[in-house]
């Protein structure tokens, strides 16, 4: 399997592509030669592994019938001083709400994320260092 994008350059820093049937504008501050008409690129390896991972725990977590009230994954991303200015280290903390939740099947379920199914997980780990955590809000 292959995955394959076409971005378009569009004017000034402003890039455009179509992923899976939506259109994604890519662009950067107007200090920076952009309109501000998009995300930057690099925040998107975030979302990348917020989303890749959240939609693991959450399948994982339904097969054993657990569902939280609500669920976020926050992804903090530690950026070097120098240039390449590339991220040195990410944290995920995977945010959990509800009554009684199971905390040990949590966890399993992100540690199946993490070393067995989020490709995304498995890129970024050989990369720079990874921390996970889990809050639980009643």
């Amino acid at each position: 399997m292959k995955h394959t994008i076409d971005l378009a350059w569009k004017e000034s820093m402003t890039f455009e592509t179509e992923l899976d049937g939506h259109v994604l504008t890519l662009d950067t501050a107007s200090e920076s030669g952009g309109n501000d008409r998009g995300p930057r690129p690099k925040k998107l390896m975030l979302v990348a592994l917020a989303g890749c991972t959240g939609m693991d725990v959450i399948s994982i977590l339904r097969k054993m019938k657990i569902e939280p009230e609500a669920f976020n994954v926050i992804v903090e991303g530690d950026v070097a001083d120098s240039d390449p200015k590339k991220y040195t280290q990410m944290k995920v903390i995977y945010q959990f709400k509800g009554k009684d939740l199971p905390v040990d099947k949590l966890q399993k379920a992100i540690d199946l994320s993490q070393e067995k199914y989020c490709g995304v997980s498995a890129v970024y780990r050989n990369a720079l260092k990874m921390e996970s955590e889990i809050r639980i809000i009643e």
